[in-house]
């Protein structure tokens, strides 16, 4: 994973098309948070960010990001039903459920929404996030 990871660092480094990630969260300091740690990381770059399920498919629907996090719980319409969508719309985006719980605390149906990991909120970081894009979006060298 370690050479994958620098692959990726190295080639973010010199790569003018950055990775896009959309943030889609109830909770207004984690989405400022992971901003600054989306914007903090080189090749990246936090796209916008939306507070609730249906203002995040729209706003996918419009950037169609690289990654899309999706907090497991926000009222109205769940992240596990926000992820379900998405991953079918946006079959090349890298959806990424996030959660404050750790994952015997997420519903079950989280297993089965389409997204390719869970990551609790406190774990998130720089090195989180390239380890994501390293092992589930950035596309294979020829």
């Amino acid at each position: 994973m370690a050479k994958a990871t620098d692959a990726i660092r190295e080639r973010a480094a010199v790569d003018a098309d950055p990775i896009g990630v959309v943030t889609v969260d109830d909770q207004a300091v984690f989405r400022a948070a992971a901003h600054e740690i989306i914007d903090a990381t080189p090749g990246f770059c936090a796209l916008s960010d939306a507070s609730s399920g249906p203002d995040g498919r729209a706003l996918v629907d419009e950037l169609e990001p690289d990654i899309v996090l999706v907090d497991v719980r926000m009222p109205g319409m769940d992240g596990v039903a926000t992820a379900r969508e998405l991953t079918a719309r946006h079959p090349g985006s890298v959806v990424v459920l996030i959660s404050i719980a750790d994952a015997a605390n997420v519903p079950s149906t989280a297993s089965r929404c389409g997204a390719v990991a869970l990551v609790r909120k406190q774990d998130f970081s720089r090195t989180m996030l390239v380890d994501l894009w390293a092992t589930y979006g950035a596309p294979e060298d020829p």
